[in-house]
Order: structure tokens, then C-alpha cells, then sequence
């Protein structure tokens, strides 16, 4: 039989909790069949971290970009840094951008927020590339943002959080969504009814390891192996079967990021 072949779409393996055992991690990761993982930076210095890591490793890919919980008056140099970074043979997205107003309560940095995430999104949109998106109870800004500035891009709504509604927006938008270890969760709450009305072809699997690890494994640090267990419980929640969802999960991976 054929290996079953995954994509984990998104994860931090330049934390803190993985030094030493990297080169374990990913090892593990390929064995469970995940021939690619898109490391993602949270700031400059973060992001030329995972661009180096990526030249270390054959699954390793990168996505560079500053997060919303790491927002600063970004300059001309600064945006010319990252774009420098996206020369790099295996960077293939900006991100991780977008909002977070969960952590965020002061309406000041929650517009700084907005400007950089916009900043980022026109330097995807020079560079041609896709955009991995941070969103946190920040729903209707979001979506506004990426309906007036997101025309031309294409990207992903990672650890998708929202309701049925906006994730139907989304996909009319050309946006998919991305799935984490809270799929698995006995709360998962909405998720489950949206990945069933999903149109297949939207839909990525992704760890955000070190976080959000999945069941059994919930409260303990996550890796990129897990990505299989978000894969088995979306074939579960769809009814279809596992080789089906490993196959366009890792299509849909390939046409976003990998079809340069």
C-alpha cells in the first residue's frame, strides 16, 4: 500500500522547547509520513531564525513575517529586511500576520495591528506570495481588512477560530482555513459543523507546534507528527476516508505554497 503522505501547514520549531531534540522531532515527523513542514517567524529576528532552519533540513520550509502580538512601527527597512528574506530558496509565505485583539484591549496598539498587517499584505502582494494569517477575536476587522486590501492575494486563516458564516466568506474570497489540534477537542464548538460544509479543496492541517497539541496528547508540547491525528479526525468528522484527506490536504498545500 501506498505511504499516506501530509503536510503540516504550519508550526514554530525554532522554540525554545525544542533545542536539543530537532533533529528527533523532524525525524519523527517524516517517519509518520510528513514530507514537508512550514516553519513560521513571530518577528524579523524570529523569522530569519526559521529561513536559516530551512536550509538545515529538507522538510523544513519558512514563512516569514511579524505577528500581531509583536507589533512595532515597522519602516521601509524593515519591510525591506523581510522582503530580502523571501530570496531564500525555501521561503514560501509571509506570515504569521494579521490580528490578535485577545491579548489586545488598547484601541492605539490595535490599530498599529491593522497598519502592519496591511504593510504586510502589499509586500505579499509585490512579492507574489501567499499569506498565512493570525486571527483572534478580531473577526469583522479582519475580514474587512482582507476584503479592501486582500484583493490579488491568497492565503490561509490559520487555526481557524470563526464562525460558519465567515469561513463561507472566506472561501468565496478564495481564502482557505486552517485546522489545528482543537479539532480534536471534546470542546471544539463550531468546528466540526464547518469542516463538514467545507468544500474539501479548502481545507489545510497544520499543528502550530509547540501549541494547541492534540488529543491524547493535549497539554503537552505538540510536534509535527500530530498532524496525522488532526487528518484521522477530520476524515472522521467528514466520513471520508483517511487516503482522501492526506491527498487533497497535501494538494491543497502544494497549490498555496509550493506552486511558485
Amino acid at each position: 500500500m501506498q505511504k499516506k503522505i501530509f503536510v503540516d501547514s504550519h508550526c514554530h520549531l525554532n522554540d525554545e522547547k525544542f533545542d536539543g531534540e530537532l533533529d528527533d522531532v523532524i525525524g519523527r515527523a517524516v517517519e509518520a509520513g510528513v514530507t514537508r513542514i512550514i516553519n513560521f517567524g513571530s518577528t524579523l529576528e524570529d523569522s530569519a531564525v526559521v529561513v536559516a532552519l530551512s536550509s538545515d533540513y529538507e522538510a523544513l520550509y519558512a514563512g516569514v513575517g511579524v505577528h500581531p502580538e509583536e507589533a512595532f512601527e515597522m519602516t521601509a527597512t524593515d519591510l525591506h529586511r523581510l522582503e530580502t528574506m523571501t530570496r531564500a530558496p525555501k521561503v514560501v509565505a509571509i506570515g504569521e500576520i494579521g490580528l490578535d485583539y485577545y491579548w489586545e484591549k488598547d484601541a492605539d496598539r490595535r490599530r498599529l495591528q491593522q497598519k502592519i498587517f496591511i504593510e504586510q499584505l502589499d509586500l505579499a502582494r509585490q512579492l507574489n506570495l501567499p499569506v498565512c494569517i493570525h486571527e483572534r477575536e478580531a473577526h469583522g476587522d479582519a475580514l474587512n481588512i482582507l476584503k479592501r486590501e486582500g484583493r490579488g492575494l491568497r492565503g490561509v486563516m490559520h487555526c481557524y477560530s470563526g464562525s460558519l458564516e465567515m469561513a463561507r466568506e472566506l472561501w468565496r474570497l478564495g481564502w482557505l482555513i486552517g485546522l489545528d489540534g482543537p479539532l480534536t477537542f471534546k470542546n471544539a464548538a463550531k468546528l466540526p459543523e464547518i469542516v463538514r460544509a467545507a468544500p474539501l479543496e479548502m481545507l489545510l492541517i497544520e499543528t502550530d507546534a509547540p501549541y494547541m497539541a492534540p488529543t491524547p496528547y493535549r497539554g503537552k508540547r505538540n510536534e509535527p507528527s500530530y498532524v496525522v491525528l488532526i487528518a484521522e479526525k477530520l476524515a472522521e468528522l467528514r466520513a471520508e476516508p483517511i487516503e482522501l484527506i492526506a491527498s487533497a490536504t497535501t494538494a491543497n498545500a502544494e497549490r498555496l505554497y509550493f506552486n511558485r
